[in-house]
């Protein structure tokens, strides 16, 4: 019998525990130091971490533990039946969501995955999102950007340094595949704006069909985006209301016990919904937007566009009104088509066991917005300077030569090669990109660079950034122009952010980070249509931080394996 570890401060509610050997080296996880000596923090001080605090400007300073976190996931081809109906799906360790890596600030984490997608023939590549990958591009995990996709029998390590804190994910950065359900958690353990008693760890809000995304990729190419069947709370819901007998499925639930606070660590893993989350009746204090810690404030009903996470801390103080409150993930109907918009709910109890809530709903305005940018205040301060280099991106939607909807980016439309990725490219020399790859170059170090996208398309966006955050410098509707104000002190910082329907997003970051940087939409129909860009960011250094042998070997077997099999390229490649 092998004994469990839970990750210390994580309940089992959310992210259950690992089993592993008594020699730690278990198919999951294994610890290759011991724990540094520090503690971390406590209910009483989480805004301390060892010799550190919420004040450290973690973009400069990181604690050095000398320690390493390891996991092995293998990708597997299974039948599940989260709701219920069962169908086939694409895992990591065989469940939905996967495994979730947890580190310290400071840690190095390394991650060894084994493609064993075998019958579907599909290639793989795992990117942590909202990790800055400082100084490490290659372990961004994009196909055809930074990686050849790992072939099925292949296998492939990432190694990154927790740098940041806080709460975030990973997924496939392969066609769609992430939405057939290859992605996890990820909590990097650090201080925080505000004290709470238990850590729930992360909870996913995901939308879920009947058929497999690749199924619907034809009928979302030809017809615009499907309407999807359900949504998930962590992996599990019901479908069909309460009062059907033929309602399959489970609600996902977890305990609260009264005058205990907890922090719940949101992450929106949907394909093409934005959601508003609130627990009926309790208040949410919101102490994190994405990988960057902020000044706490209060809402009921929160906003949470894909891609996008927030850490909350719930007060467990409403005993004295219900035992048993609905826990809501709402779909927006301004941008999200979900035939069970009013049913993905879970349920907080309160007691020994859960029973059906009979609570209201907190009223709200149908949008798809982001959280007012006056909330959103970084909690350690910092300004934007004047840009060295800006570029206005205007976002349009067509269909190609073989009326397929594809989505263009100053009027181009991302076309990227699975077997050429960018950092292949630039190791063998080559400037020659295509002018499908969209391809930016910011050649300067330690400047700033300004995006401005814009549409007229009245379709909301969730525009993610690799390797940096960035700062949302203004964001609105109509049409931009030198008229427009722009946020440069202390203004919300992130990695996703909302481009308004028929409106403009204004964003900086600095070119501190050599490599190949991806900013796509993060609609997975969007990705896959050819929505996406990417800057090529100090070209001169990124050579010399190439892994030639590892990215040679695993286009080198991509090559082998797609050539023996005929597979075939039918979307943007990333």
């Amino acid at each position: 019998m092998w004994p469990i570890l839970c990750h210390r401060s994580v309940s089992v509610d959310f992210t259950g525990c690992i089993y592993v050997f008594w020699n730690l080296l278990s198919p999951y996880h294994s610890f290759l130091y011991p724990r540094a000596t520090c503690s971390g923090n406590s209910a009483s001080d989480r805004t301390v971490w060892c010799d550190y605090d919420i004040s450290t400007d973690y973009t400069t300073e990181v604690p050095d533990t000398g320690v390493t976190r390891e996991y092995y996931f293998e990708l597997t081809e299974v039948t599940v039946a989260p709701d219920g109906y069962s169908r086939s799906a694409l895992t990591v360790n065989g469940s939905i969501p996967g495994p979730t890596i947890e580190a310290d600030w400071g840690d190095t984490v390394v991650v060894h995955v084994t493609n064993s997608l075998t019958s579907s023939q599909n290639g793989t590549s795992i990117h942590f999102h909202g990790i800055r990958q400082n100084f490490t591009n290659q372990q961004d995990g994009v196909s055809s950007i930074t990686q050849c996709p790992t072939a099925p029998g292949d296998s492939i390590t990432y190694t990154w340094r927790a740098m940041q804190y806080g709460s975030t994910w990973y997924h496939s950065h392969f066609a769609l595949q992430a939405w057939e359900g290859v992605f996890g958690g990820i909590i990097i353990n650090g201080p925080a704006t505000a004290n709470y008693d238990e850590d729930k760890g992360v909870l996913f809000l995901t939308d879920w069909s009947h058929q497999t995304v690749d199924e619907l990729y034809t009928s979302a190419q030809v017809s615009g985006p499907p309407t999807l069947d359900n949504g998930l709370i962590n992996g599990t819901n019901v479908y069909g209301e309460d009062d059907s007998s033929s309602q399959t499925g489970s609600r996902f639930n977890t305990s609260f016990t009264a005058g205990t606070s907890y922090r719940l660590r949101l992450v929106n893993g949907a394909i093409d919904t934005h959601f508003k989350f609130s627990i009926d009746n309790h208040t949410l204090m919101v102490i994190a937007n994405d990988l960057v810690p902020i000044v706490s404030y209060n809402t009921t009903v929160l906003n949470i566009g894909i891609g996008q996470r927030y850490d909350v801390i719930v007060t467990a103080d409403q005993s004295s009104v219900a035992d048993n409150f609905w826990m809501r993930a709402i779909p927006q109907v301004a941008c999200s088509d979900n035939d069970s918009a009013d049913n993905i709910k879970g349920i907080v109890y309160y007691g020994s066991t859960a029973s059906t809530p009979t609570t209201t709903a907190y009223s709200y305005t149908d949008s798809c917005d982001d959280e007012d940018v006056s909330d959103l205040v970084p909690y350690v301060s910092k300004t934007v300077s004047t840009e060295y280099w800006d570029e206005d991106e205007t976002v349009t939607v067509g269909k190609n030569s073989n009326s397929l909807f594809r989505w263009y980016m100053n009027g181009t439309s991302m076309v990227v090669e699975w077997n050429d990725p960018t950092l292949l490219q630039v190791y063998n020399g080559d400037t020659d990109f295509t002018n499908t790859s969209g391809v930016i170059e910011l050649p300067e170090a330690d400047e700033w660079a300004y995006v401005i996208i814009e549409t007229q398309v009245a379709v909301p966006h969730p525009i993610h950034l690799h390797g940096h955050d960035f700062f949302v410098l203004a964001q609105g509707t109509g049409t931009y122009d030198s008229s427009v104000s722009l946020s440069l002190s202390n203004p919300p910082r992130r990695d996703t952010a909302m481009l308004p329907a028929s409106g403009y997003l204004v964003l900086a970051f600095e070119t501190d980070n050599p490599g190949a940087w991806l900013m796509h939409c993060h609609i997975g129909w969007h990705t896959a249509e050819g929505f996406a860009i990417q800057f090529v960011e100090r070209y001169s250094e990124i050579s010399a931080l190439i892994d030639y042998d590892t990215l040679n070997s695993t286009c080198a077997a991509w090559e082998t394996y797609t050539t023996a099999n005929s597979i075939t390229e039918d979307d943007s490649g990333i």
